[in-house]
């Protein structure tokens, strides 16, 4: 019998190295140039649109907001055989009645406040110029110094005499109009009275509607129902999160006002009440509404009591109230019962406070849970939705 040798040939490093290292899985992703191009247009132009209609997507976007937070009482009347016409109409005359008897109730506070402006500012320049009398510090030392190199520059580089043949032109800021300013808030006085009248005719219509709207909606997602189904369950879920967005909110406001009414009257400022109501309402507006109430009850405390330590303080805890409630409470919650990432919340209302400004940043998180609502359910925006959520 003979032995068979086999000898294994030596393999080149390509091979080698082709061994060692595993094999790549490369994923072919294809990217149609002309589609992204199309979208980026249609964002930019949606952006245009909605800035330049704000004026009618406003109005709109806070009326629904109102009929889901009034609906169900509305629904409740409804069940007590109360005509929905009669339950919505009697429903919006409490609130605005409400409204008006507050605001009028508070007209009186409001001219002395506004009269005792002057009086305000010329205490306030003598108690930051006591204040700085008493303490000769630093920045005393730099200010003269800087007044003195500021006087030296004027002297050296003082304007040379006119030479012969020139003319000098001055040129004078136009005087303060009185009718001009009359008539320029007149004018936007009547705009907002137009758009309030709007959003309570439109909210008015949307409560005494019912489902219609919602059964409209699903009639025409299409003849199938699986369509039918997704449309209904987008809906819903539309309805939940915006109803739990507002429990939220209203539940973080009245801590708001709570807390607030109760560190103003621990500190003795005067209508201490009023001043949680007002802080429970301006709570509503992210950000802006904590530096409104903040300035304006140090102003009031700085009236009352004259003395700056005592502002502060007043403005202080306001400010910090709505601060750990409104950073840190409330997104939070939104996150909990809205199931959104608190990144997303955050940016969608810069982008929305970008848009609409104040308006933006009250309806800017609502905007957001029907974008995702409608995202989570279309196979194509399934990616938004993913970067909205939680």
């Amino acid at each position: 019998m003979t032995e068979e040798h086999h000898t294994v040939a030596p393999l080149d490093p390509a091979s080698e190295v082709a061994l060692i290292e595993p094999e790549r899985v490369l994923l072919h992703m294809p990217v149609d140039i002309r589609s992204v191009s199309l979208g980026v247009l249609a964002i930019l132009a949606s952006l245009f649109v909605l800035h330049w209609a704000k004026a009618v997507f406003i109005p709109v976007m806070l009326s629904i907001l109102f009929s889901y937070a009034l609906s169900p009482l509305v629904n409740w009347m409804a069940l007590k055989r109360v005509p929905r016409w009669l339950g919505a109409a009697l429903l919006l005359l409490g609130i605005l009645s409400a409204i008006g008897s507050t605001a009028y109730s508070l007209s009186d506070e409001t001219a002395q406040l506004v009269e005792a402006l002057p009086v305000a500012a010329q205490k306030f320049r003598q108690a930051v110029k006591t204040r700085g009398a008493k303490s000769d510090s630093t920045l005393d030392t730099v200010q003269k110094a800087a007044s003195q190199i500021e006087q030296a520059a004027q002297e050296s580089a003082a304007v040379p005499a006119a030479t012969r043949g020139t003319m000098r032109v001055v040129v004078e800021p136009p005087r303060f109009n009185v009718k001009d300013y009359l008539w320029s808030g007149t004018i936007g006085l009547i705009a907002l009275l137009g758009q309030v009248t709007v959003v309570v005719f439109l909210t008015y219509f949307l409560m005494i509607s019912g489902d219609s709207f919602r059964r409209k909606l699903v009639k025409l997602a299409g003849p199938s129902l699986s369509k039918k189904k997704i449309t209904l369950q987008a809906l819903n879920e539309i309805t939940d999160q915006i109803q739990r967005y507002l429990q939220v909110q209203v539940l973080t406001s009245a801590l708001v006002g709570l807390l607030t009414g109760l560190a103003l009257l621990a500190l003795g400022l005067d209508n201490a009440a009023v001043w949680g109501i007002a802080a429970g309402v301006l709570n509503l507006v992210p950000y802006v509404g904590s530096l409104v109430t903040a300035s304006a009850s140090a102003l009031v405390g700085f009236l009352q009591f004259g003395s700056l330590n005592m502002a502060l303080a007043v403005g202080g805890a306001s400010l910090l109230i709505h601060t750990v409630v409104g950073n840190l409470l409330t997104p939070w919650l939104t996150s909990r019962t809205s199931r959104m990432s608190p990144v997303a919340v955050f940016v969608g209302l810069l982008a929305w406070g970008w848009l609409w400004g104040v308006w933006g940043l009250l309806l800017g998180i609502p905007i957001l849970m029907i974008v995702k609502a409608i995202c989570d359910r279309i196979d194509d925006l399934k990616p938004i939705g993913e970067f909205l959520g939680s």
